[in-house]
């Protein structure tokens, strides 16, 4: 009998330490996924495996699984309690993080047809489909059908879904008188007056309020804007910074943009400003040949999730941004807890944190992504000029062409400077394949600041594969270090470092 006490006073011990044991999983809720019959999850990676799958259990039963760090769980009824679970496939007996959950409520759908709007081209249906979000009450959906909508600016509200179903397209006027009055926005660093985008949500101000909340872009359609014709009627008419976007968020929160084609902007597609807990999944992004066609530009802005996204565009195909020179440096709001996972970049300029990045960036994770021969690779980038910092930057598990770090740059560099010069510091890459990349120009290329107090410090450079005859040029910086870096056929790459202390290889 006493045995038996021992061993179920152990086993208690055993299951109170357990329950104990921090979720190292992190599993949560992507921002703004959570509707009436479904939710996308949210985890870290998690190593010590080789093929590592994740198994998710909803209720107690097995869903489904994937290799990926995200799971879309749907088949979900309205007002249902739930609890979902994640654990590796290879661990049965490993533990359970479970989250719980309960979803939204049935609401009422509004179909722009019902409000007057028409799937014709020659037709503008903003009025039609601005008295559709007007009139959605709170957790409804605006409903746009199959057929091509062309509006001008749109301006949506909190607690709603826009719903662009499979073969609809809502389609963006060329009209630049579609997209006035101007508003309070911010381009390249500046805050300034712009043209409205065709899709606006909240207001710019800097008190850290957020204006709009709860909000979705959704549906398996196409948001297609003016593209060319209408950015340069707008550069002709109000000059280059005046450009609109094609989908614009100002100080909102818990936002969710997913399962959609999204192309053909007046510039930058995607920018985010001043705002939280913001999700970009599952989109195709398409600007290739678009001047200043960024894909996705965050803004001074936190807890931002962008995945399972492919990439052909113009420009950088994500640029993190903070705000530029004494402006951002003094409003000080920083962009941080980035997490970029499972993409795909065919085309652009670079996976990009800069130039503008006075108000400082910090804890970005690029991870499990695919970038073709990007013009600058997966670079961060600033001028001795901007101000403020870039740290904290881990790069994993990424098949790449290049890796750049700028400290000077030919455009973009005007008005007057910060009070001093940025910190670039804390950098880690490590698990990258750049096997297949051209080794015409150095694979790896990293400069820091000329000046001994702002010199680039601490990198960290971790099995790394180059190609044969690759170079890796070093410049500016102190304590960088290089751990299993080899070509393909297990040489070391050249070496080219200047100025710089403290390096390793």
């Amino acid at each position: 009998m006493k045995r038996y006490f021992c061993a179920i006073l152990l086993s208690f011990l055993l299951l109170a330490a357990f329950a104990a044991q921090p979720n190292r999983y992190n599993l949560i809720i992507a921002p703004g996924t959570l509707s009436e019959t479904s939710v996308v999850l949210l985890w870290d990676k998690q190593y010590g495996n080789a093929n590592v799958v994740y198994e998710i259990a909803l209720n107690g039963k097995m869903h489904g699984t994937t290799t990926k760090t995200n799971y879309a769980v749907t088949g979900l009824q309205p007002s249902a309690y739930y609890s979902v679970s994640v654990r590796l496939k290879q661990v049965k007996k490993g533990a359970l993080f479970v989250l719980k959950f309960k979803t939204a409520a049935k609401a009422k759908v509004y179909n722009i047809i019902d409000f007057g709007a028409k799937a014709d081209t020659s037709v503008v249906n903003t009025k039609a489909i601005q008295s559709t979000i007007d009139a959605c009450t709170p957790g409804g959906t605006v409903y746009i059908p199959r057929g091509i909508f062309v509006s001008g600016a749109l301006f949506l509200k909190s607690n709603m879904t826009l719903h662009i179903a499979e073969g609809a397209m809502l389609k963006g006027s060329t009209d630049t008188s579609a997209y006035l009055p101007l508003i309070k926005n911010r381009f390249e660093g500046w805050e300034m007056e712009t043209y409205a985008s065709l899709i606006n949500a909240g207001a710019l101000n800097r008190d850290g309020s957020y204006i709009v909340k709860n909000l979705r872009i959704t549906g398996g359609g196409t948001i297609e804007g003016g593209g060319k014709k209408l950015g340069s009627d707008m550069w002709k008419t109000r000059g280059e910074r005046s450009r609109g976007r094609l989908i614009l968020l100002m100080n909102c929160q818990e936002v969710s943009i997913d399962n959609l084609t999204i192309q053909e902007p007046p510039s930058w597609t995607i920018h985010f400003i001043y705002s939280n807990k913001i999700s970009l999944h599952n989109l195709k992004i398409n600007t290739y040949g678009i001047r200043n066609g960024d894909g996705i530009d965050p803004d001074s802005s936190t807890d931002s999730y962008i995945f399972n996204c492919t990439f052909d565009n113009g420009d950088d195909c994500i640029a993190i941004k903070s705000g530029k020179n004494p402006e951002g440096y003094y409003v000080g709001k920083p962009t941080k807890n980035i997490r970029i996972t499972n993409c795909s970049f065919i085309r652009g300029h670079g996976i990009s944190i800069g130039s503008e990045m006075s108000g400082g960036v910090s804890d970005v994770l690029v991870q499990d992504c695919k970038a073709g021969a990007l013009l600058n690779g997966m670079q961060i980038k600033g001028t001795k000029e901007r101000g403020g910092y870039v740290k904290n930057i881990t790069v994993t598990d990424c098949e790449l062409m290049k890796i750049t770090i700028f400290s000077k740059l030919n455009y973009n560099n005007d008005g007057e400077a910060a009070p001093e010069p940025p910190v670039f510091e804390n950098f880690v890459f490590k698990n990258i394949d750049m096997s297949q990349a051209n080794t015409k120009e150095p694979l790896i290329n990293i400069n820091g600041f000329n000046d001994p107090a702002h010199k680039l410090k601490g990198v960290l450079f971790s099995n790394i594969v180059l190609p044969a005859n690759s170079k890796v040029l070093i410049s500016d910086a102190v304590q960088v270090k290089f751990e299993q870096v080899k070509t393909a056929n297990g040489q070391k790459p050249e070496f080219i470092v200047a100025g710089s202390s403290g390096i390793t290889y």
